[in-house]
């Protein structure tokens, strides 16, 4: 499969910090771990794979801007490109050995994410897009599913814990959509989890408090397999609110249409 330069220099970037992040699976109990905040761990291999990704991207497009969970934002001569990049998305997942986690690297162009690349280095599933060209997932084009009933359809979400979140709104969401879905699934990855909307694997998610780097290659993602992606009331930009919704058109405004009530 023949990739932009583009693309290829964000797969290989995602290659190499996601052949440390395998190592360091393989040796959770070795790891330093430090603590953000209440529940939600940074470990030395977050820091260590953002870093390798920094530095590959910047050699290969010296002076694009750079944005990282850990490192924050770093200004480029170029203001029209910025990385936005979460070096190890599923940090818990990580930390306790489940192998649910990505690499994110995002490519936004004047305010527009252009590019996304999604590595899991657990089972080597990489998944990439890039605007106009489509979506894929190790070289095999995506497309969102096509279930319009939503008694038959799984749909992911993100659960506030410890910390962090409106807990009662969770619950009122929950509860206005468990009685008519086939069934809800928490990853606890949110790149992944639109990545997987993209696969067809889920066939919605939503979730509240995201960051940018949460969701720049995800949501071009689902866009270039033929789903939308939209902040929950629909007003405003997902990246920049923080809420996402996503799904095939049908499930898209069914979701829409329950959660947006529910935070008024």
């Amino acid at each position: 499969m023949l990739y932009s330069a583009t693309i290829n220099v964000m797969v290989k970037a995602a290659r190499r910090a996601g052949r440390s992040l395998k190592r360091d699976l393989g040796e959770i109990e070795h790891l330093q771990v430090s603590l953000k905040g209440p529940a939600n761990f940074v470990s030395l291999a977050d820091k260590r794979a953002e870093e390798m990704l920094y530095t590959d991207l910047a050699k290969a497009r010296p002076g694009y801007g750079f944005i990282g969970e850990e490192g924050g934002t770093r200004e480029g001569t170029d203001k029209s490109h910025t990385w936005i990049v979460d070096p190890l998305d599923g940090t818990t997942n990580f930390l306790h050995g489940i192998p649910q986690f990505a690499i994110s690297i995002g490519l936004s162009r004047e305010g527009t994410v252009i590019a996304g690349v999604i590595y899991n280095p657990a089972n080597d599933e990489l998944y990439i897009a890039e605007r106009g060209k489509g979506a894929f997932l190790n070289d095999q084009r995506l497309r969102v599913a096509g279930r319009r009933k939503l008694d038959e359809c799984v749909v992911a979400c993100g659960l506030p814990h410890i910390g962090r979140g409106d807990h009662d709104l969770a619950r009122k969401e929950m509860a206005a959509l468990q009685t008519r879905l086939a069934g809800f699934r928490r990853f606890g990855a949110a790149s992944l989890d639109l990545a997987f909307v993209a696969a067809g694997r889920l066939d919605g998610y939503w979730e509240r408090n995201l960051q940018p780097w949460d969701i720049a290659a995800g949501q071009i993602m689902v866009r270039e397999a033929g789903g939308i992606v939209s902040d929950i009331d629909t007003s405003g930009d997902a990246l920049v609110t923080g809420n996402v919704v996503c799904g095939n058109e049908f499930v898209h405004g069914e979701l829409v249409r329950i959660l947006k009530p529910l935070a008024g």
